[in-house]
C-alpha cells in the first residue's frame, strides 16, 4: 500500500482533478513581496496525494555587501485522501509549520502559547476561509550560551505546528490561494513585521508581535 501510495503521490497525471486544481493555485497565488516561496519534497506516507511548499521572510539587504535576513520559515503540505478520512472530516488537510526567534522577554509571557494561536485563527478569519477540526501546538525553547559562547544573547524560539480542513467549494475544491494566504500572513507577523505591513488588519483581538531583534543571514 504505501508502495502503491508513493506512486500516486509523484505522478500528477493521475491525481484527482480537485487536488491537481488545488496544486495550480497554491503555485499561482498573488503573495506579500517579503515572502520567499519554493516548492519542496512532500511526505509520501500521510496521504495518498501530497504538495508541498517551503517559505520564508525575508529582509532584503539594502546596501553593498549587506546580506539578506531570515525573519521567519515554515512549511505547508496540502494532503488529499479521495476517500476521505475520518480524522479531517474532509478529504483534504493543510499541515503547516512557522518558526522565528523571539526577543527573550516575548518568549517568557505567559499568555504567549494563546497568542500565539490567536494568530493563525486570526489570519484565517482575516482572509474569510472557511475551514475545520483545527488542532495544533505552540512551543517555545530559550537558548542560553556559556563557555566560547557567552558573549551570545540569550536567544527564544516560537514554533508553531497546526492543522485544519479546509472547506471544500465548487468541485469539492478548497480555496488554497486564499489558505496559503492566511500562513503567510501567519509567518509575517511571527516575523514581527508592522501592523502597517500586513495586508489585512488584525481581527478578533490578534495581538501584533513586537519587532524581533534576531534575525538570521540566509
Amino acid at each position: 500500500m504505501a508502495a502503491a501510495q508513493e506512486h500516486l503521490a509523484d505522478s500528477a497525471d493521475e491525481a484527482p482533478i480537485p487536488f491537481r486544481q488545488a496544486v495550480e493555485a497554491l503555485r499561482s497565488a498573488r503573495l506579500r513581496p517579503e515572502i520567499e516561496i519554493d516548492p519542496t519534497p512532500a511526505p509520501k506516507r500521510l496521504a495518498p496525494f501530497a504538495y508541498a511548499l517551503e517559505a520564508a521572510v525575508v529582509e532584503h539587504g539594502s546596501g553593498p555587501g549587506s546580506e539578506d535576513k531570515d525573519l521567519a520559515d515554515g512549511r505547508l503540505v496540502l494532503l488529499h485522501n479521495p476517500a476521505g478520512d475520518d480524522a479531517w472530516h474532509g478529504t483534504f488537510r493543510v499541515v503547516t509549520l512557522a518558526r522565528a526567534e523571539l526577543e527573550p522577554e516575548m518568549g517568557a509571557d505567559p499568555l504567549l502559547p494563546e497568542v500565539s494561536w490567536s494568530w493563525l485563527t486570526g489570519a484565517l478569519e482575516a482572509r474569510g476561509v472557511s475551514y475545520g477540526a483545527p488542532s495544533g501546538t505552540v512551543t517555545r525553547a530559550g537558548s542560553y550560551y556559556f563557555g566560547g559562547l557567552a558573549a551570545r544573547e540569550p536567544a527564544t524560539q516560537i514554533e508553531i505546528r497546526a492543522s485544519w480542513t479546509p472547506a471544500e467549494g465548487p468541485g469539492g475544491v478548497p480555496d488554497m490561494a486564499a489558505h496559503l494566504a492566511a500562513w503567510c500572513d501567519l509567518l509575517c507577523q511571527v516575523a514581527g513585521l508592522p501592523p502597517a505591513a500586513l495586508d489585512l488588519a488584525p481581527r478578533g483581538g490578534v495581538v501584533p508581535l513586537p519587532q524581533r531583534r534576531g534575525a538570521q543571514p540566509r
